[in-house]
C-alpha cells in the first residue's frame, strides 16, 4: 500500500494571513509540519499543497517538496484531491493539517493502519475529552461514534445530551470523544468526495466531513491519547510559545 501524505497549505487565512510562513523558535510552521511528517515511515511522500508562490519557494527553500494548485478550492481536501489526482501511484491519500506543527509521526502512523482494512473508505482520528471546557467548546467538534468504530456524527455541540443532568456534569455520565482534524482517504473516494455538493448538515455545522456521513460514506475512527495545537490565530501561537 503506497500513501502520499499531502499538507494543504494557504497563505490568505481569514484569522491569521501568512499563517504557514509564521516563525516558531527559528522555523515557519509549515516547515515544523513538514519535518514531522517525513518521520513517518509509512508515508510513501510528503507533498505542500498550496497557491501562493511564497509558501512553495519557501518549502523548496529548506529542501521540502511543494505543488501549485488551484486558488478556487474551498478546502484543504480539495486541495489535496487535485494533487492526488495527478499522483495515481498512491492509494492512501492523508490529509496532514497544515497548522499543527508539532504532530506526532505516530498519530499519522495510526491513522495510515486503519487502511489495513480493505473496507475502509475514509478515517481520522478522535480523542476522549477530559475537561468540562472541552467539551463545551464549540471551536473543538465532537464525534458521536458506532459499535464498529464509525463516526455517525460530528457537532460542535456537545452530544448527546444528558437528560436530567447539569451540563457540568455530562462528563462523568458518558464518554465524549472530540475530532483531531486529520484524514486519511482511499484514492478513489477522496475523488467521489469532493465531486459532491455541499450538504444541510455541513452548512448547519460548518464542518465538511458532515457532507460525506450525510452522502452514506463509512469514516473510520482510530483513538489517541496523543494532544494535538492547532495553530487559527495569532493568540493560539502565544499560548504554544508559552507551552
Amino acid at each position: 500500500m503506497k500513501t502520499l501524505g499531502i499538507i494543504p497549505a494557504r497563505y490568505a487565512s481569514t484569522r491569521f494571513p501568512g499563517k504557514p510562513l509564521v516563525d516558531i523558535a527559528g522555523k515557519s510552521m509549515i516547515q515544523r509540519v513538514y519535518e514531522q511528517a517525513k518521520k513517518c515511515i509509512h508515508l510513501s511522500e510528503v507533498i505542500v499543497a498550496t497557491d501562493d508562490d511564497r509558501i512553495f519557494e519557501h518549502v523548496h527553500e529548506f529542501g521540502g517538496k511543494a505543488v501549485m494548485t488551484s486558488p478556487d478550492h474551498q478546502s484543504g481536501t480539495d486541495r489535496c484531491a487535485e494533487v492526488a489526482l495527478k499522483h495515481s501511484e498512491y492509494d492512501v491519500i492523508i490529509n496532514i493539517q497544515g497548522d499543527e506543527p508539532y504532530i506526532d509521526p505516530e498519530q499519522i502512523t495510526k491513522l495510515i493502519t486503519c487502511f489495513n482494512d480493505a473496507n475502509t473508505q475514509i478515517a481520522t482520528l478522535i480523542k476522549k475529552i477530559l475537561t468540562e471546557q472541552e467539551l463545551h467548546n464549540t471551536n473543538s467538534p465532537k464525534v458521536i461514534i458506532n459499535k464498529h468504530s464509525e463516526a455517525i456524527y460530528f457537532s460542535r455541540s456537545p452530544l448527546p445530551h444528558i437528560r436530567g443532568q447539569e451540563p457540568q456534569n455530562w462528563l462523568q455520565h458518558f464518554t465524549y470523544f472530540k475530532h483531531i482534524g486529520i484524514y486519511g482517504y482511499r484514492a478513489d473516494i477522496l475523488q467521489q468526495i469532493t465531486k459532491l455538493p455541499v450538504s444541510s448538515l455541513e452548512k448547519a455545522e460548518s464542518l465538511e466531513q458532515l457532507r460525506w456521513v450525510e452522502n452514506g460514506y463509512k469514516i473510520k475512527v482510530a483513538e489517541t491519547e496523543l494532544e494535538t495545537y492547532a495553530i487559527d490565530t495569532p493568540e493560539d501561537l502565544k499560548k504554544l510559545s508559552e507551552l
